[in-house]
């Protein structure tokens, strides 16, 4: 990477220390904020609260005054420059405003188009996910072993092969997964999944969605943990894929075949 403007390194390995500040400075808020109502109405069943839209102004002055990196947020928008701050302020709204402790913060640095940092905080379940280009994944608050359970674990089989899906998953990409062996769940935050495969809770995670800000934190995360990921159709995840599936090899895999018998299910 270049250097850019108001750095004398672009080290990622040094922005994310940025990352982990900016979300350190909004945690209590996050904490605090559970339970908020809908404030701003975006589309059918989609929504921000004021706790949405107070985060994300906070991260993104915090993050552009500590980098002169610009921001993109879901819901203040921006621009998907070569380098950019991408900011998802409460991935999981809809379970936030019920009271539902499986949401949190997620905070990437896009370098032509491809996550080179990562953070992914869920304050309410008290784990952190940590992730950039160039050191090892830094994982708190979940399992002590890591992706894919540690060298003990049992391997895909009808016990395990875990599976985060999107809610808007269609009914027989869903079906054709469980037939496969695998065991479906829904978290109801896409952060959540993919931080869940990072951490080896789940084995794999799918959605279709096209927001880069719900992807790249995940994307470098189960990269970094030593997993596979892609766009629904094999090829390399970027922030413009509509769609990603991630998950140890064996179960990225037969995440795809899925995909490739149910076609509709990408569109």
């Amino acid at each position: 990477m270049a250097p850019m403007r108001g750095l004398s390194s672009s080290d990622p390995r040094e922005l994310v220390a940025f990352a982990e500040a900016a979300v350190d400075q909004v945690t209590d808020l996050f904490r605090a904020g559970l339970g908020a109502e809908p404030a701003r109405f975006k589309g059918e069943s989609d929504f921000a609260t004021e706790i949405d839209l107070r985060i994300e102004e906070h991260l993104r002055v915090t993050l552009s005054q500590l980098t002169g990196i610009p921001v993109f947020g879901e819901e203040s928008g921006g621009a998907l420059e070569d380098t950019v701050w991408v900011v998802d302020p409460v991935d999981g709204t809809a379970n936030f405003s019920a009271g539902n402790p499986c949401c949190g913060i997620l905070v990437s640095l896009l370098h032509d188009t491809k996550p080179v940092v990562a953070v992914a905080d869920f304050p309410l379940l008290e784990r952190r996910v940590v992730a950039a280009e160039g050191m090892p994944l830094r994982s708190s608050g979940g399992p002590a072993t890591g992706f894919g359970g540690g060298e003990g674990a049992q391997g895909f089989d009808e016990a395990r092969g875990h599976v985060g899906c999107s809610s808007h998953l269609p009914t027989d990409l869903f079906n054709d997964l469980r037939e496969t062996g695998l065991r479906p769940r829904m978290t109801g935050s896409v952060g959540l999944d993919n931080a869940f495969v990072a951490q080896g809770v789940f084995d794999g995670a799918v959605n279709f969605s096209p927001h880069p800000w719900d992807n790249a934190a995940g994307a470098l995360m189960i990269k970094a943990a030593g997993g596979r990921v892609s766009d629904p159709d094999g090829n390399e995840w970027t922030a413009t894929s509509k769609g990603f599936v991630g998950g140890t090899p064996q179960v990225h895999a037969t995440i795809l075949d899925a995909i490739a018998r149910n076609p509709r299910g990408q569109r």
